[in-house]
């Protein structure tokens, strides 16, 4: 037994999906089939065969009130005649039987215990002068005498065949059109499906992620289980092309912003090659060059390695305070930046409340905002930091004094490896804005930027407060 589910389950996996679903539907709808026929024959048969033993009774009834004052009466075989019953009175004293005893119907002990009253009436099959007959025996009322009936049953099985024959061609029709239905189910239904396969076979194949699944159009357009899957791969074909196309980009701008000082590496390192050339002044510029340029690689190095990754670590995750962050990321930018004035306000109800999340990575966040707003402030300017509860949540803002973010580079100023016009001239890899943001968002903060009253930029951070 075990061995044959193996066989069948094995049979059915071999079996495209199209297959099955239109054996299965075709399957259940010829059951349905069947199974409405086998009940309409047995209904069938019953009422037909019910209806003769009405007949039989009623006829019964007339010929016991015809036959009243009759004594025993042997039949004669007239009931293999259509409509035309057999009719026979048996007492219940086999001494009482007519002369000739009974040639056309049987009498049997049952007979007998009916006519004494001792056996409810009951009905029989017989055969009769060659006919197939359905006799009823019944008990005659203040007579010790049964009251035997017969008539022909072959119309009810002639019927019963013709009736049989019918639905057998009713349930062949049903189990072809199931066939026909399952395969047009099988079709239509999984045709979503088949686009499906196919696109993401030309997506392995061509490694493309442009391609799209084609979906009902218009308002009209069926919103069910295929059609959502359908519509969530493409949308999922959507992600995977920005993934792609934002990697592409990531390669293409690290090779450019490596291509310059891997160059200038390069440079240095064969002058330094032929040190014995050089002056001790020379030589002490070229050292000195090399080191800022190979500080500068690793950090372009490390940026690109924490902005390829997406999440914070879960292991890392802990209760910090954003006051506290705040107030030890000022403190290494004031040293870091001698120059400019760095400013702090914290709203006393903000001092104590914690945020779930990556003590060194938010404290990068600080610091890259610090520094973006001290590269762009004049020297002596201030840089001013607030931290405020608004609403339930914690607003932090950097403001510089410095020349502010142009209304064309706003919506790029978190773009990895963009600068500004104004800031080319200036030192930075242009990813500490971009790590700014991505960390933000790991931590399921908002960071955006906007033009601040007055001149200069506004960098604003949005904290859910727990």
């Amino acid at each position: 037994m075990t061995g044959t589910r193996g066989l069948g389950a094995r049979w059915r996996r071999r079996r495209p999906l199209r297959t099955r679903l239109a054996l299965t539907a075709s399957a259940a709808v010829a059951l349905v089939a069947v199974g409405v026929c086998a009940a309409a024959f047995v209904i069938i048969r019953y009422q037909m065969t019910r209806q003769l033993e009405l007949d039989l009774a009623q006829t019964a009834t007339q010929r016991s009130q015809q036959t009243r004052d009759w004594g025993p009466t042997a039949s004669d075989a007239s009931c293999r005649y259509q409509a035309v019953p057999c009719v026979q009175i048996v007492p219940a004293d086999p001494a009482q039987d007519p002369r000739g005893g009974y040639r056309a119907l049987p009498v049997t002990t049952a007979t007998r215990e009916v006519a004494d009253g001792r056996r409810t009436a009951y009905y029989s099959e017989l055969t009769v002068a060659g006919q197939p007959v359905r006799m009823y025996t019944t008990h005659l009322p203040g007579r010790h005498q049964a009251l035997q009936v017969a008539l022909r049953s072959d119309t009810v099985e002639r019927g019963v065949r013709h009736a049989a024959w019918a639905l057998s061609a009713v349930g062949a029709a049903g189990v072809l059109l199931a066939g026909a239905l399952g395969y047009w189910v099988s079709r239509t239904g999984l045709a979503p499906v088949a686009r499906l396969t196919a696109t993401a076979e030309r997506i392995a194949a061509t490694r493309d992620a442009r391609h799209r699944i084609e979906l009902p159009a218009g308002p009209q357009a069926r919103e069910d289980e295929v059609t959502r899957l359908a519509a969530s791969f493409n949308a999922m074909l959507g992600e995977l092309e920005e993934s792609v196309a934002a990697r592409r980009r990531l390669v293409a701008d690290a090779s450019h912003e490596l291509r310059t000082p891997l160059t200038a590496l390069r440079t240095n390192a064969e002058l330094l090659a032929r040190a014995d050339r050089l002056t001790d002044a020379q030589r002490d510029r070229a050292a000195a060059a090399l080191g800022r340029q190979l500080r500068e690689v690793t950090t372009l190095v490390n940026d690109l390695i924490e902005l390829a990754r997406d999440e914070e670590p879960r292991p890392l995750v802990e209760q910090v305070r954003p006051a506290a962050l705040l107030a030890h990321a000022v403190g290494a930018a004031r040293e870091h930046w001698p120059e400019i004035t760095f400013t702090s306000d914290v709203d006393p109800d903000a001092t104590g409340l914690t945020v779930p999340g990556v003590p060194a990575r938010l404290t990068r966040l600080l610091t890259n905002l610090l520094d973006n707003a001290a590269k762009f402030s004049p020297a002596g300017g201030p840089v001013d930091t607030e931290l405020r509860l608004v609403s339930g949540e914690l607003h932090l803002t950097v403001r510089d004094h410095g020349p502010g973010i142009a209304a064309g580079d706003l919506p790029h100023v978190f773009d990895r490896f963009y600068r500004a016009e104004a800031a080319r001239a200036l030192p930075g890899s242009g990813l500490g804005l971009a790590m700014a943001r991505q960390i933000a968002r790991a931590h399921g903060a908002e960071l955006t930027a906007e033009a601040a009253p007055g001149g200069g930029a506004l960098f604003r951070l949005r904290i859910p407060a727990h």
